[in-house]
């Protein structure tokens, strides 16, 4: 039973980590394609590039984790373990700051709100963009000085069992988790305001589109309607991988053949794979490019045939 449970997580594994590299590198090729044409890039489509690259990255981080945890343990010493953890960090952290990134740019270039605040920033939308990930970068290093402080204390334990340092171990791990709860934290707060904003600013735009007369299919809410789809499908699913990522990391004495930590990092992939065919679907070069591409396979096909 637990072999056959193995097989079926290990190929949804894999088949998630193969479609959401593709559909990152398709997003990658689409815009770099469109840099090299124009000379140029909007910043948006720079944050979906980076944020593409960046998922792809994390993708395979994953598999390889799950290749040296579950498959073969043997080839996973402690120093590749330490580098594979950091590796993932940065990764993480570049993937979830650039989308909160995305869902900021969207609600600055999308709401219309009469606030002078808002005006301002929304002036400046590409300079608050940067700030934000300029921000972001404090976070990135406390977490990895945390989680290297606990990956050595880890490391340690084996060296000798003495209380102080399974205390000093149990410390630097609980300050990983911390950073790690807060690192996540922040960002999902400020993607769900994003997409409170855009829900209100919608409903202020329905309401004066009523009043005048008009009706409710115009591009305006179209353009709010696949803005507040890309962030609320982000938010959801990474409220699964947030979870499921906590759990491991709570769990981390629990033995690593653990049925629940398998199925959790088999749900932790959905979030980096599943929202890059969302992203695809909500950004109109890119869905466009999409379906042109496969125009093209069943042309291929038929002429195969």
């Amino acid at each position: 039973m637990i072999n056959l449970l193995l097989s079926i997580l290990s190929i949804l594994l894999i088949v998630q980590c193969v479609l959401g590299s593709s559909a990152n590198g398709f997003i990658a090729l689409v815009n770099c394609i469109d840099w090299v044409k124009k000379h140029k890039i909007s910043c948006a489509d720079g944050i979906l590039t980076a944020l593409a690259v960046s998922r792809i990255s994390l993708l395979w981080i994953i598999v390889f984790h799950w290749y040296g945890t579950v498959l073969h343990p043997s080839i996973y010493s402690s120093e590749v373990k330490t580098i594979v953890h950091i590796t993932w960090v940065v990764s993480n952290h570049f993937s979830l700051w650039l989308t909160t990134s995305l869902s900021v740019l969207y609600l600055l270039k999308i709401a219309n709100f009469s606030s002078l605040l808002f005006l301002h920033l929304k002036w400046r939308a590409k300079r608050v963009v940067l700030m934000i990930l300029w921000g972001s970068l404090v976070f990135l290093v406390f977490h990895l000085a945390v989680v290297s402080t606990d990956e050595i204390m880890k490391m340690n334990v084996y060296k000798g069992n003495i209380t102080w340092e399974s205390k000093l171990r149990d410390i630097a791990h609980l300050s990983n988790v911390i950073i790690f709860t807060l690192a996540n934290f922040i960002p999902f707060t400020m993607s769900l305001t994003a997409v409170l904003l855009l829900i209100f600013s919608m409903w202020k735009h329905l309401k004066k589109m009523h009043l005048s007369g008009k009706g409710s299919q115009d591009p305006s809410t179209e353009v709010h309607l696949r803005a507040m789809q890309t962030v609320i499908s982000f938010l959801l699913l990474f409220v699964i991988y947030f979870f499921a990522q906590i759990i491991s990391i709570w769990n981390f004495n629990i033995m690593q053949n653990n049925s629940v930590l398998w199925i959790c990092q088999v749900l932790g992939i959905l979030y980096p794979s599943s929202h890059s065919f969302i992203l695809i679907w909500g950004n109109k070069k890119l869905r466009q490019a999409f379906l042109s591409f496969l125009r093209q396979v069943r042309c291929w096909l038929k002429e195969r045939k």
